[in-house]
């Protein structure tokens, strides 16, 4: 899509979404391509991809901290109740 029609998707200025793509674009999230005097910008699949591997990795450490988490609360509240 151009930036024009991708700010009529938001309730924001042309000018605010054209930053919010410049900054996407120097983190290859989009890619530009010219056609003609126009700049279409498309969903870097790759970097997404990337990203989304790199979020999986973090998720299953927290899981396993929460499952500890869960079992050192489990422990505590049965001593609480033993007393």
């Amino acid at each position: 899509m151009t930036p024009g029609a991708i700010a009529e998707n938001f309730d924001s200025s042309r000018q605010t979404i054209s930053k919010h793509i410049q900054i996407l674009t120097e983190c290859q999230l989009v890619k530009q391509e010219q056609k003609g005097r126009e700049i279409y910008y498309h969903i870097n699949v790759n970097k997404i991809d990337e990203i989304d591997n790199w979020v999986k990795q973090f998720k299953k450490i927290l899981e396993t901290q929460f499952t500890q988490l869960d079992k050192v609360l489990l422990t505590l509240k049965n001593q609480e109740n033993e007393k």
